[in-house]
């Protein structure tokens, strides 16, 4: 596999994403998205009670596995956008219907594990597509 091309301005955004999603807790990751999002939307994507995802938060509970990448795929897509776009921006982009996923949320993409269909969404989204 060959290494990024980091001259490339979406491989670096990407490259740091991705950094930053796999550095922080799972904790520190929902904190942040929690911050962002809100526990309701955060709670739908991830498919738990917004309950169970403020535990994780606040490090009294871990999320199992698949929450765990649910979790950090939502985070670095997150982390891809907010290098460009507000917190205002980036919440309304995973709630509303996007054209590149078939007039889907984002939200419902990565609930339904579809994450590289929504990198791609998001990629489209910064290029102004």
């Amino acid at each position: 596999m060959s290494s990024p091309n980091l001259a490339n301005p979406y491989e670096a955004r990407r490259t740091r994403a991705h950094g930053r999603a796999v550095q922080l807790s799972a904790e520190d990751v929902a904190g942040q998205l929690l911050r962002v999002l809100g526990k309701q939307l955060l709670s739908f994507i991830i498919g738990r009670d917004p309950k169970s995802v403020q535990r994780w938060a606040r490090g009294e509970a871990h999320p199992r596995e698949r929450e765990e990448r649910i979790l950090r795929n939502a985070f670095q897509v997150y982390a891809l956008l907010d290098q460009v776009e507000s917190d205002h921006t980036i919440r309304a982009w995973f709630m509303g219907m996007n054209p590149q996923l078939d007039d889907e949320s984002p939200a419902e993409a990565l609930a339904a594990e579809q994450f590289r269909d929504v990198t791609a969404a998001a990629r489209a989204f910064i290029s102004g597509g």
